[in-house]
């Protein structure tokens, strides 16, 4: 089997949405983070202090052969089409361990989606 993690970093107020939309498309789970940055706009500051966005950054293991489904709901769901509502992106993963229980998830998800 072939992984991706998907990493998105979604505004608060989308975080349980955006989860349960890539639930919908076939993620079996998340690791949730509590994340700050700061994009090409800089920060804003409220009598000297510097105001940061807090995002959630979400984490999603998920194989390879759904990922695409998933990052689209990703971006829909959070309204990444809208500025400063965050960015999700994935990256092939080399190794998984520890995913014995959801490997039978993934082989009926795998038979559905090409037989």
């Amino acid at each position: 089997m072939r992984f991706k993690v998907i990493i998105a970093l979604v505004n608060d107020e989308f975080q349980d949405k955006v989860i349960e939309a890539a639930q919908q498309a076939g993620a079996t789970g998340v690791t949730i983070l509590n994340a700050r940055g700061e994009g090409i706009h800089k920060k804003k500051s409220f009598f000297g202090l510097d105001m940061e966005l807090q995002r959630d950054l979400l984490l999603f293991l998920v194989e390879d052969f759904i990922s695409d489904d998933i990052m689209e709901a990703i971006h829909k769901t959070a309204h990444f089409d809208k500025h400063g509502n965050g960015i999700a992106f994935s990256w092939t993963i080399d190794r998984a361990i520890g995913m014995e229980s959801q490997i039978p998830i993934f082989e009926k998800d795998a038979k559905d989606h090409y037989f």
